[in-house]
Formats: structure tokens, C-alpha cells, sequence
């Protein structure tokens, strides 16, 4: 069965294709439109000929990760579209900016009661990805999102997410230096959890201080910091960034944590009707035009 094809600025008839948000290594951000609703989406658009060595698999994990974790504080993979020589991955579409952004305009921190509200919302999220046993591996403020309308932050790119068995250590390094776990960087086998709590820590500490608690002017400095958890923080942070996994703390303790005790963690409204995917637009599209007699203009496949 052939791939779908992607006529100019448009792909399998369904999406419109915008300006560019962002680029990766293999992989390109747009802003796009659906065709029937008028809904707006960001596209994931990966250049199958650079998916080499392991990139493959990793976007196979990514994407498997990302179809199991529905939830409202989790930007939602609505669709997969395969064509001959690009994957389109259409995502939920933030309205505000990610959290990096907003930390940076801010001198200082957040005021209290706000770092509280988005981070509870993160914890919220992460503790469902982890009962689900899927662990994200590269939390940090850049891939959380603001949904101003929906009036919640939600986790994105899980392009290092993985899942995990209770008590069986990974031992895949990735990340981003500045949030990643001293484990990860020893290259040691690690407990998946305890990598999440610890950029759980990173993030808080940014909320509160107004930027990174690891973050010196080389990678040889900030790794130093790293591994001997220089920082002076508030409590519930150094119960997070504890240089030993065992004794950092659990999401159960972090959510029952005083601190966060009155914060609602799944605020306003929960999510956004479904989009229609291309096999039930398709089959629409099929009727009207043995309706009217007119001839099919693209077959296909999808994957949801």
C-alpha cells in the first residue's frame, strides 16, 4: 500500500503548512492548520534519509511513549502521517511560549503561588508517566509548554523518553547537561525515576531563583557543580538533588510535600476534543464523492 503523498505546503490533503517553529537534528518544527476544522497544530517533520544508527528507534520509542501517555498536562500526539521520504507527527499547539521563556522574564523567580501552580502540574504529569512506566530523560523548562486558553503548562518532546521495568537500571545516556542526573554523566547504570526527580529539582530551583542551579561559564565547570550538588536551595529542592538516587526523594514525597499541599495539580479545563484523524475524514471524503461520481485524488496510509 503506497505512502500518502504531500502536495505543496499541504500534507495528504489535511494539514496546511505554516511558518517554521523550530529544527533538530533530523527533524523540523511547523505550524499547521487542518484543513476541515481550522484547527491549528504544531507538525513534527522528520527527513527520513537522516534517520541513521539508532535515530530510527529512538523516533519509534518517542512516538510509542507518546501514544501511551494521554494526559492533560501532556501535549498530545494527535496523529502520525507516513509518506515516501518524511514521518509528520501532528502535536497539540501551545499558545505561550515554553517555561524556559517565561523564567527568563522573570528577575529572580516566580512569585511563590505561580511556581507552585506549574510546578504541581509537572509533578501531576510526571507521576502518571511513571506509573505508566514511561520515563521522559530530558525534563527541563524548554519542553514545558504554556496553554493560556486551557490555563495549564503540559510536557513535551519525549524524544529521549523510554519505558522502564521497576527495579531494572537503564543505562542509555542522554539529556541536556545542565538538568541531567550525576548518574547519567558517570555513564553508571541508573534507576529511570530517580533521573526525572532530579531534573525535577532543576526546575523547581529555576522557578524559584530564576535560573539554573548547574550552570557555570564551560561544561567542565558546571559538571564539577554538578557532582558535588553545590547549590544552596530551599528544602524540598535538596530533596530532589541528592547526589545519591536512593536518597532523593519519591513523587509520592514531592507531591505530599507541605509545599504543595492546597495546589490544585490539574487546573481548568482537561483537554481538547480529538481531532478528526485522515481515516475517518477519508472515509468522508469516499462518500461525498461516490455521492457526486468524482474520482479519489490521493490514497494512502496512516498511523495513529
Amino acid at each position: 500500500q503506497p505512502s500518502l503523498t504531500v502536495i505543496e505546503g499541504q500534507i495528504a490533503g489535511l494539514y496546511d503548512l505554516g511558518r517554521t517553529l523550530g529544527t533538530g537534528r533530523f527533524a523540523v518544527v511547523k505550524l499547521a492548520r487542518h484543513v476541515f476544522t481550522g484547527q491549528r497544530v504544531a507538525v513534527k517533520v522528520i527527513d527520513k534519509s537522516k534517520l541513521a544508527g539508532g535515530a530510527a528507534g529512538q523516533l519509534l520509542q518517542e512516538v510509542r511513549c507518546m501514544k501511551l501517555v494521554q494526559h492533560p498536562n501532556v501535549v498530545r500526539l494527535y496523529e502520525v502521517i507516513d509518506t515516501h521520504a518524511k514521518l509528520y507527527l501532528i502535536l497539540e499547539l501551545g499558545d505561550g511560549g515554553d517555561m524556559f521563556d517565561h523564567i527568563m522574564r522573570h528577575e529572580g523567580g516566580l512569585a511563590e503561588v505561580r511556581a507552585k501552580h506549574y510546578f504541581a502540574q509537572i509533578v501531576h504529569a510526571i507521576s502518571y508517566c511513571h506509573r505508566l512506566h514511561v520515563v521522559h530523560r530530558d525534563l527541563k523548562p524548554e519542553n514545558v509548554v504554556f496553554f493560556q486558553e486551557q490555563g495549564v503548562v503540559k510536557l513535551t518532546d519525549f524524544g529521549f523518553s523510554n519505558r522502564f521495568q521497576p527495579g531494572k537500571m537503564l543505562t542509555t545516556s542522554c539529556g541536556s547537561l545542565a538538568y541531567s542526573a550525576p548518574e547519567i554523566l558517570l555513564g553508571d547504570e541508573y534507576d529511570a525515576p530517580a533521573v526525572d526527580i532530579w531534573s525535577l529539582g532543576v526546575i523547581l530551583y529555576m522557578l524559584v531563583c530564576g535560573h539554573p542551579p548547574f550552570q557555570e561559564a564551560n561544561d567542565s565547570e558546571t559538571l564539577t557543580m554538578i557532582m558535588d550538588c553545590r547549590y544552596t536551595v530551599p528544602a524540598l529542592i535538596s530533596r530532589m538533588l541528592q547526589r545519591d538516587p536512593k536518597r532523593r526523594a519519591s513523587l509520592e514525597q514531592i507531591e505530599g510535600h507541605a509545599w504543595l499541599q492546597g495546589v490544585d495539580p490539574s487546573p481548568a479545563s482537561r483537554c481538547l476534543a480529538p481531532l478528526p484523524c485522515s481515516r475517518s475524514v477519508r472515509r468522508k471524503r469516499r462518500r461525498m464523492r461516490r455521492m457526486r461520481g468524482s474520482p479519489a485524488p490521493w490514497r494512502g496510509r496512516a498511523v495513529h
